[in-house]
């Protein structure tokens, strides 16, 4: 485990008996996780902060969320920023909700999931870019929540977007199930070229086989951090979707384990200086 305080840059938190999550049904996850929870499955992880990412609650429950997380950042008071989902797809129509938003306490930036969307390039639709761009006017960051087949697109939508602060969630779903390294590879370091978008080292788990090992994951970690490099990388804790796949500790291990021939500055920029610049924390 690091020997000082991290940063975890992407935190869920979520009580259906409160908010509509449609994805949950049918899924083990389809039950409350509270900060009760968090801090019980991380005790024993030096945590300094926390990011809430918004969890793809019924489009309508949008403030309904934010809300909910004002309230339980009064109980985990390392709640230091979130992530909120908008309908960026309306372009500029969207502006009365982003204004909202970044008028919440906690607000730092949108996330408007597209992964399962059927068309790969929904993220280059005109609206969709307009949304995205109008961002930089509320001061705003974005998450993109991707697969694989979507990053050429994906290279589009960041490059019409060049004032918006972005960052790649879950190092962009690459196939690890199907041991599908390529493309991806050569066009997640394609996308870092970029230097307003940074990267998440998260999620990695839960995109491989159940029989996976550290081996299995290591490769695919290591092109994330030759691709951004400590500087333009964040741990992300991905809680409680990666239990799916991995425990908490197990997770913070595996990275800790990863990065441990880095340097201690390259490491602190990894678990906590990455996210804390980014989020404005």
């Amino acid at each position: 485990m690091p020997d000082f305080p991290i940063i975890d840059s992407h935190l869920h938190l979520w009580d259906p008996r409160r908010l509509s999550y449609p994805w949950l049904k049918g899924l083990p996850l389809d039950r409350p996780f509270l900060p009760a929870d968090f801090l019980a499955t991380s005790d024993g992880v030096d945590i300094e902060a926390l990011v809430f990412l918004e969890c793809a609650a019924a489009p309508e429950q949008t403030f309904a969320e934010a809300e909910a997380v004002l309230g339980w950042a009064e109980e985990e008071p390392r709640i230091a920023a979130m992530v909120c989902n908008a309908a960026l797809e309306r372009g500029d129509a969207v502006r009365g909700d982003l204004e909202r938003l970044a008028a919440t306490p906690k607000v730092r930036g949108i996330r408007r999931i597209y992964q399962d969307e059927p068309d790969p390039a929904f993220c280059l639709r005109p609206d969709f870019v307009t949304g995205v761009r109008a961002l930089a006017d509320y001061g705003l960051s974005f998450d993109l929540c991707l697969k694989h087949p979507q990053l050429p697109s994906t290279i589009g939508l960041v490059d019409a977007c060049p004032n918006v602060p972005m960052v790649v969630d879950h190092i962009a779903k690459p196939g690890i199930a199907a041991g599908l390294i390529q493309p991806w590879a050569d066009q997640l370091r394609e996308l870092a070229r970029r230097e307003h978008l940074v990267c998440k080292l998260s999620g990695v788990a839960t995109e491989a086989a159940a029989d996976w090992t550290p081996e299995t994951l290591r490769p695919y970690m290591e092109v994330a951090l030759e691709a951004f490099g400590p500087s333009r990388l964040m741990f992300g804790g991905d809680w409680p979707v990666a239990t799916l796949a991995i425990g908490y500790h197990d997770w913070v291990a595996l990275v800790d384990e990863v990065t441990a021939d880095l340097s201690e500055t390259e490491r602190r920029q990894i678990f906590r200086d990455t996210a804390r610049a980014f989020y404005r924390l």
